[in-house]
């Protein structure tokens, strides 16, 4: 395999963190390095790479990762760029992690999918000018069956 898509496996763990926050029953998470020469983020090409490996099933739910120091040593990168990663994804509703604990996949691909969409449709509110009681209001009032809505609410 080559540099580009490094496997991280229980056995290429310091050994310490492969018998307990590393579990992932002997399966592999075929994660990519992060390149320095991409226009994209460091954090934002960690968390695809844990995001491709959930959506790939290589992760599923209820699952445990590695410890960001151990993602951080395998992808090349900073333990601070993993733990943004990390923080993306559990916005996203696919892990769970919190300071002292093991970080575990929490959500499904299409429940993150949902999510980015959600954070997607508030930005885009917030930047007409809508606060949250108007989105809340236009959702609640939005018909089932009806596609499209208008501003008042009304199909």
């Amino acid at each position: 395999m080559d540099e580009v898509n490094a496997p991280v496996a229980r056995d290429a763990l310091p050994q310490s963190r492969a018998s307990t926050g590393a579990d992932l029953a002997g399966q592999a998470l075929n994660l990519s390095k992060a390149d320095r020469d991409l226009p994209m983020p460091l954090h934002e090409q960690v968390a695809a790479s844990i995001r491709r490996a959930i959506s790939d099933g290589e992760a599923r739910q209820g699952q445990r990762i590695p410890h960001a120091k151990d993602l951080a040593a395998v992808l090349g990168v900073n333990s601070n760029t993993v733990l943004r990663a990390i923080h993306l994804l559990r916005d996203e509703g696919l892990l769970e992690a919190g300071r002292g604990k093991a970080i575990t996949v929490s959500g499904t691909p299409e429940k993150g999918a949902l999510v980015a969409k959600v954070n997607d449709l508030i930005a885009f509110a917030h930047s007409r000018g809508y606060g949250r009681s108007e989105l809340v209001r236009m959702i609640e009032l939005y018909p089932a069956g009806i596609e499209t809505i208008s501003v008042t609410g009304a199909s």
